[in-house]
């Protein structure tokens, strides 16, 4: 599309508009439509499967247009943000009775009051009521990385500055649905931009915003921190343009303070996604029995981000357990808040100035039921200390409920152009004017009985519209009565079928009426415009008794999966052990019991003195299984809840890794094998003591020298650099030979027998190694045909023959040195690189650089 504007003054404003919102499809306000022209109404008539139309023509073609009706924008916006669109609002700033004022063709007057972008909802019809919806900032400052997260349809707003290693974590951790960065990063798809990323103007505008003098009540926030912090509030500015969105105090969040978790893990895991793309099958949709909204989302915060604090983790398996013991409380609670609306994504419209009267309705309905809440959770005898830390939060609204249970009705519409959502009693001149209005109606309603009369035309009524206002409407084989010049009728309309006419006295009525619904709507408007302001004037208490909702919703969930499936309360250590007893897997348990099978439990006890299994046996066997269930296990239990086991007895985890299966990523050039050893690599590199690894088949993807090779030192590298908790499953049964090695390894296997020429997979977890891999059982049962089978027997006997005499391609590896006898020693620290690496260039004046000169001139010339 050019530049050079077409004649129409209405197509110069389109075009002019246009090129602000550069990047965005436009949704141009016209009457009742949002139109869009030009490019864009190819791409959303392709998009949202609409017809595409012309308009006039610019340089001399047909110009495309297509629209949508205002009443339906919102799901036509939601498919454009799902189909990764971002869409400016432009809307009618005057009316056209305003724009006749400065002419008599001049255009309507609009401005773009909003871009509307997948991080930056807050419309129910946009959003998923069980899934948070973060916007994203980062910024590096010399060797930190500042992120500044944001999820405006709650006010939830986040602070925190990490080490290079810890951003993928992190960004997974988010799951943002939208990302800006200052900069280009590797392996992250995130939108540059440059505004805005600037420590010190951040924290100003933080200290205006939150009206406080200093930031240091909220946290301490360094200067990645706060120039991500920068760039977010930029963006949303240019995004909200005079709609502030909800933000509340920003909490300051520390990679220390949860279990890192880095996106190859939550995917392997499959922790809020199944490998099928879809919540179901998940670790999430397994665990959660939440029924809130607020609660879901909470719980997969929860779960993302797994605590390493023993004493919050310790108070919230207290709630939990509250809930557990009392069935009746647990099933009461749960029945008050299934009936709750979610008061958090409701004050986040109205603080953006999206809110409608029923948001307000679900403010006075929640924060009532809160109430009622506290008066029962209080009555519990030795409430747990997070329990009491909650209950404050229920109460203390009941001013604001009063007054919106004496100003709405009980049920107020989305709609407020409308009006009738302030009751009656309210205001007594607002019901004055609806009585004027009542009783114009009832007058033209008599005037309707008295018109038939008088015409004798049975199928005369009296209509209304937005374009005629109150009319007479007859049968077209009836209007010639009404044509004559002395009826007293004047014609208005001629349509196919019907004629439509006013008269004088129905005239003076309507305009009774729609001067009293003028004022009365005016009126309302005013009433929801001090109501707002009441509401928001208790934001953060507000946002407050949400949070806390949510927290009781997850406690009381947890304690229903708990109850369901037989779970237990986990113990913590200071040690670094993990001793579990009937260990299950929750999502293959319940997939099982829905088909009528029982899960096989298996136990696990890992310790220093055993602190790395080697598990051994067939495919289909149940490795892989048992690996992920013990992980999922540690990740639960520091998330809070109760765990899938008869008895568990863990250390804490800092970081959680796994490489369970693995699939090719074509997008980046990586085969299956390459993204193996990407993971892999990560894990030696981060893993440390107190991490939990479980990796599955390490070296599968190349020749058997090389997968066996590569096998080898990663087991021997995770026992003796990383030395954490590892479950190592393969089929490499040469790595057995390690037992006599590593003095914290042991052995295991998953048990299988062969019965009349037939496998018989056990599914327990038994010590030792397996006696053989039963490879062509396997694939017996996967159906391979006979001779293929017969084949593969003779030729595995030949193999065998030549194992037995050769000693296989073990052969020699007996004699290989000690993994740590082959680790290059480390050098001394460099103390010129040391200093280099403590200056971050962006904060120094050039006083500050000078002096450094020196400073390392010295050391070079130490050294």
């Amino acid at each position: 599309m050019k530049s050079d504007a077409p004649a129409t003054p209405m197509m110069a404003q389109y075009l002019a508009l246009k090129a602000e919102a550069e990047g965005s499809l436009l949704f141009y306000r016209m009457g009742d439509f949002f139109e869009l022209f030009f490019e864009d109404a190819r791409v959303a008539a392709q998009c949202l499967d609409i017809a595409l139309t012309a308009r006039g023509e610019h340089e001399g073609a047909p110009i495309p247009m297509c629209g949508v009706p205002i009443h339906a924008a919102e799901a036509y916006l939601a498919r454009l943000i799902r189909a990764g669109h971002r869409v400016a609002i432009a809307e009618q700033v005057e009316s056209p009775a305003e724009a006749k004022k400065r002419g008599a063709k001049a255009v309507v007057n609009r401005a773009i009051v909003r871009v509307v972008t997948a991080g930056t909802l807050t419309e129910e019809a946009l959003l998923d009521s069980r899934a948070a919806n973060w916007l994203a900032a980062i910024a590096r400052v010399g060797e930190r990385y500042g992120i500044a997260a944001a999820d405006i349809s709650t006010g939830r707003f986040e602070l925190l500055s990490i080490a290079p290693a810890a951003l993928d974590a992190e960004l997974a951790r988010l799951d943002a649905a939208e990302l800006i960065a200052s900069e280009e990063l590797p392996n992250v798809a995130a939108e540059l931009r440059k505004a805005g990323f600037d420590s010190l103007q951040a924290e100003r505008r933080l200290k205006e915003r939150f009206e406080v003098a200093t930031l240091d009540g909220f946290g301490a926030f360094d200067r990645a921190a706060l120039c991500a912090a920068g760039g977010l509030l930029s963006y949303l500015d240019e995004v909200a343009r005079e709609s502030l969105p909800f933000l509340r105090p920003p909490v300051a969040r520390g990679a220390g303070d949860h279990m890192m978790i880095d996106a190859a893990t939550r995917e392997s895991l499959e922790l809020t996604v199944s490998a099928s793309g879809s919540r179901a099958g998940s670790l999430l949709a397994s665990v959660d029995r939440t029924v809130t909204g607020a609660g879901a989302r909470l719980l997969a915060a929860d779960l993302g981000a797994p605590l390493l604090d023993r004493g919050r983790i310790e108070a919230r398996l207290d709630l939990a357990a509250l809930f557990e013991s009392d069935a009746a409380l647990r099933e009461a609670l749960r029945r008050q808040l299934r009936a709750l609306p979610d008061i958090g994504r409701a004050l986040g419209r109205l603080v953006a100035g999206r809110g409608s009267p029923r948001d307000l309705g679900q403010l006075r309905d929640g924060l009532d039921e809160a109430r009622r809440l506290h008066d029962r959770l209080a009555r519990a005898p030795e409430p747990p200390a997070l329990l009491a830390e909650l209950l404050p939060a229920l109460t203390g609204h009941g001013a604001l409920v009063d007054l919106l249970a004496r100003a709405l009705v009980p049920s107020p519409p989305i709609e407020a152009s409308h009006g009738n959502y302030i009751a009656e009693g309210y205001d007594q001149a607002l019901d004055a004017l609806r009585a004027a209005g009542g009783e114009g109606r009832r007058a033209i309603a008599a005037l309707e009985a008295r018109y038939r009369g008088q015409t004798g035309i049975a199928t005369l009524k009296i209509r209304h519209n937005n374009v005629l206002g109150f009319h007479i409407e007859v049968p077209a084989k009836n209007a010639d009565q009404l044509m004559a010049a002395d009826s007293g009728f004047t014609h208005r309309q001629t349509l196919a079928g019907v004629v439509r006419f006013n008269a004088p006295d129905l005239h003076e009525e309507a305009v009774k009426v729609n001067q009293a619904g003028a004022h009365a709507l005016a009126a309302e408007a005013a009433h929801l415009e001090e109501l707002t302001e009441a509401a928001l004037a208790r934001a953060e208490p507000i946002a407050a008794a949400a949070d806390a909702l949510a927290r009781l919703d997850v406690a009381a969930a947890l304690a229903e999966r708990a109850a369901e499936g037989g779970w237990c309360r986990p113990r913590f250590d200071e040690a670094p052990c993990f001793e579990v007893e009937g260990g299950r897997h929750p999502v293959v348990e319940e997939a099982l019991k829905a088909s009528g099978t029982r899960f096989v439990a298996n136990d696990c006890k890992l310790s220093e003195e055993s602190r790395l299994w080697l598990v051994t046996g067939p495919n289909m066997g149940g490795k892989s299984t048992f690996l992920r269930q013990n992980a999922l296990i540690i990740l639960l239990a520091q998330a809070g809840s109760y765990v899938p086991a008869a008895r568990a007895k863990l250390g804490l985890v800092d970081r959680l890794f796994s490489r369970v299966g693995a699939s090719d990523n074509l997008a980046r050039g990586r085969s299956t094998f390459m993204v193996e050893m990407v993971e892999t690599a990560a894990i030696l590199a981060q893993a440390g003591p107190q991490s939990f690894v479980i990796l599955d088949e390490v070296g599968r993807g190349t020749s058997t020298y090389d997968g066996l090779a590569i096998a080898w030192a990663v087991v021997e590298a995770i026992h003796d650099r990383s030395r954490c908790r590892c479950l190592f499953a393969t089929h490499y049964h040469e790595l057995t030979r390690l037992a006599e090695r590593l003095d914290a390894l042991s052995l295991h296997h998953v048990r299988a027998r062969e019965w009349k020429g037939d496998l018989v997979l056990l599914h327990e977890v038994a010590g030792g190694p397996a006696d053989r891999s039963y490879g062509i059982a396997v694939a017996k049962l996967a159906g391979l045909p006979p001779p293929v089978l017969a084949r593969a027997r003779a030729v595995l006997a030949k193999l065998e023959q030549g194992r037995a005499a050769t000693g296989g391609i073990a052969a020699g590896l007996d004699d290989l040195p000690l993994f740590a006898a082959t680790m290059p020693e480390e050098r001394a620290p460099d103390a010129l690189r040391a200093a280099l690496a403590e200056i971050i260039p962006d904060g120094l004046t050039p006083r500050d650089a000078l002096d450094a000169l020196y400073r390392l001139k010295a050391i070079a010339e130490s050294e």
